[in-house]
């Protein structure tokens, strides 16, 4: 069954992106020679300005220049390659207004705007890989997370065509030895991974845990996964994270998408 968005759902900057993705479906399918290809619409719901940054695979072109500005309700649309990998994440989440490269709160991406250069976890990340079909997609939480993040298919066939994401603030559960704290509060703006945080085997599923049989699920990928069940927690947390979806989808990103 294909999940959607309906029209009395969205707000008007995201109808006026899901019209775009309409256009385009309707363009690449007459194209004929294009039509591998599927456009990712970015929809900001946070109340703080975010950087998107979108890294391709290896050997692919940069998409959109490696990253954008969005600001608060602000939506925007990029055409992916037609096969490879492409991340709608880390995003920069930055809590201050001025635009100074370097000074996200948290996924910095050293000093640039752009994320060409791999964004600093922890950072929540979207990926997608363009089969088509299927495509395949999901939300990972395994360097750690910054913002709640959603990815929606849209007009795709086949496959199951569900949701991704992390849609809880996990800031809010993160456990003390993995919170980065920032603000002039203090307060809790990203959660490391455990991996991250103490860089032991059991937890990056490396050396002797380099396996699924042997890198299982620990207590810090299940608070994840309790809070987020619809992302990964930590590297081997495939079957219930990765998501499958058929010909002609398109992809919507929201940021922050529990806020209205």
């Amino acid at each position: 069954m294909s999940v959607g968005l309906t029209a009395a759902t969205m707000p008007p900057v995201v109808k006026k992106v899901v019209m775009l993705l309409t256009m385009v479906t309707a363009g690449v399918v007459l194209s004929g020679g294009v039509g591998e290809g599927a456009t990712l619409a970015m929809y900001n719901k946070c109340r703080e300005t975010v950087w998107p940054g979108i890294q391709p695979g290896a050997g692919k072109a940069v998409v959109a220049r490696g990253g954008m500005r969005l600001q608060p309700g602000q939506a925007t649309s990029v055409r992916l390659p037609a096969a490879g990998r492409a991340g709608s994440g880390p995003p920069g989440l930055r809590l201050r207004p001025r635009h100074r490269p370097g000074a996200c709160a948290t996924g910095d991406c050293g000093g640039s705007s752009s994320a060409t250069a791999a964004a600093a976890p922890p950072a929540t990340l979207a990926e997608i890989t363009l089969a088509r079909p299927p495509d395949f997609y999901d939300v990972s939480l395994v360097d750690g997370y910054n913002i709640p993040m959603s990815m929606t298919p849209f007009r795709g066939t086949g496959g199951r065509c569900a949701s991704a994401g992390c849609v809880s603030d996990l800031n809010e559960v993160c456990p003390a030895g993995l919170a980065v704290r920032g603000g002039a509060d203090n307060r809790v703006v990203a959660c490391k991974s455990a991996c991250s945080a103490f860089g032991a085997p059991q937890y990056c599923c490396t050396g002797s845990y380099g396996s699924p049989q042997q890198c299982k699920p620990t207590a810090y990928s299940r608070l994840f996964k309790t809070a987020c069940p619809k992302a990964y927690s930590y590297a081997y947390d495939d079957p219930t994270s990765i998501q499958t979806c058929g010909a002609g989808a398109s992809y919507i990103v929201t940021f922050c998408p529990h806020y209205r």
